[in-house]
């Protein structure tokens, strides 16, 4: 099959993107009917992306990403392998594990005696994301700008959103202090941590969940903020922007280019 084309079986849309396998969108359909049949509350969506690169030879070039709203709860898997068949079986597996995790954490958070609990394991895990193509930092381009108002919660509510969209980090404004913050996992040792702006106090722990940074959010336009992140090399950064005063985040896509996250006025 090639091309972009959508089929829908119940409640499962799939999207195919380039040469993908004859039945992998059946394939896929099935897996997540089996998915969703042990999910508690209603299935409103199922949204199911797969792609295979056009390269043979790219790393793992079968990606598949899903996208289920459970009675307006959003929670979003994406993986790769070296096969389409593969994708969709690690997909499955890691949508299981993300769906079946309780809304809120238990006393004492996830990490327990520093141990991660077992709702919180990931199921496939992040080894088997996408990895980013490489595209020349001069060719490099701000390809996708989202705006939108950030939901006022707790760094507790914002792990788990986090987790449950399978993403890097989570743009949102923190319900006591009302500013402009970030969570995302610490790469050297796992566990989660918040940055916000505004005036830093001491390293401290949120109810044993995560770290909070004292290190100043750089303040910055976002022509520096891209300066930053191609010299620091990380996935993301996270920044005061010069222009608007607000938190906004500039990050690697897997495309090679950059986007850029910023909060609605």
């Amino acid at each position: 099959m090639s091309g972009l084309k959508t089929s829908r079986t119940a409640d499962v849309q799939v999207r195919n993107r380039g040469q993908v396998p004859d039945g992998a969108d059946v394939y896929a359909q099935g897996k997540m009917l089996a998915v969703i049949g042990h999910v508690r509350g209603p299935v409103l969506t199922v949204r199911v992306k797969l792609t295979q690169a056009a390269s043979t030879s790219a790393n793992r070039p079968a990606t598949a990403q899903a996208v289920v709203d459970v009675n307006g709860r959003m929670v979003r898997a994406h993986v790769a392998a070296n096969s389409m068949f593969e994708a969709v079986d690690l997909l499955q597996e890691r949508l299981a594990a993300r769906l079946t995790r309780p809304r809120r954490y238990a006393a004492g958070g996830p990490h327990r005696n520093g141990t991660p609990s077992r709702t919180s394991r990931d199921g496939a895990g992040h080894d088997h994301r996408p990895h980013r193509h490489h595209v020349p930092a001069g060719e490099r381009r701000i390809v996708r700008h989202k705006s939108f108002s950030l939901v006022h919660q707790t760094p507790e509510d914002a792990v788990i959103d986090l987790e449950a969209m399978d993403h890097d980090f989570w743009l949102f404004t923190d319900l006591a202090s009302g500013r402009d913050s970030i969570v995302y996992r610490d790469v050297r040792t796992g566990r989660h941590r918040m940055a916000s702006l505004g005036p830093l106090g001491q390293e401290r722990e949120v109810d044993g969940l995560l770290g909070v940074s004292t290190v100043p959010v750089p303040t910055s336009s976002v022509t520096e903020a891209v300066s930053r992140l191609h010299l620091t090399g990380l996935p993301f950064v996270f920044f005061n922007d010069t222009a608007t005063g607000r938190g906004c985040v500039l990050y690697h896509r897997y495309d090679g280019h950059y986007g850029l996250i910023t909060p609605s006025r």
